[in-house]
């Protein structure tokens, strides 16, 4: 944590408990722990699990990208973006303006210079935190929902290999009267 005065007035407002109560929290964590009894059950979680996914990433369209595109972060030559992955899924980076280098090292670049003021320290903190947490968030819904995604898939396969041996029986037993 830094020694920083709280009366000083921030340009960034980390996201609150409150931009998180629309998305569905409740439905998410109970599906996780839960018998999943086929297919359809994990299938439908993968779902809500990229419904949530997208909703993480609209939070962070509407609420961080907003903020951080304003006075006075864009007089910086380094801004915090969004970047579509080859995966599905979409990202907060850190990037030039020019798009000729992105990652952290910009934003550790920038909190180490002196041409950057004091007075932004706290606030791009602040920033770096949040894309932190928004990333990692995003991450495990999307790797939950890929995930659930593949077991009802092997599970469809298994279905699959149950039925046709018994398919098998059924003909081998006609077969023989």
């Amino acid at each position: 944590m830094s020694d920083h005065d709280d009366s000083v007035r921030r340009h960034f407002q980390a996201l609150q408990q409150t931009d998180f109560q629309r998305l569905e929290h409740a439905a998410y964590l109970k599906g996780l722990l839960k018998p999943f009894k086929g297919k359809g059950a994990l299938e439908d979680w993968a779902n809500q699990c990229f419904a949530l996914r997208d909703d993480m990433i609209g939070l962070a369209q509407r609420r961080v990208l907003p903020q951080t595109s304003g006075y006075p972060f864009h007089l910086l030559d380094v801004e915090l973006a969004q970047q579509n992955t080859g995966a599905g899924t979409t990202f907060l980076r850190w990037r030039k303006h020019d798009r000729s280098a992105m990652g952290v090292a910009l934003w550790e670049a920038l909190m180490t210079s002196t041409v950057t003021p004091v007075t932004m320290l706290d606030d791009l903190h602040g920033i770096e935190q949040q894309r932190i947490v928004l990333n990692m968030q995003i991450s495990l819904l999307h790797t939950l929902g890929r995930q659930a995604r593949d077991c009802a898939n092997k599970l469809a396969q298994a279905d699959d290999v149950y039925l046709r041996r018994f398919r098998f029986d059924s003909a081998t037993r006609r077969d023989q009267r």
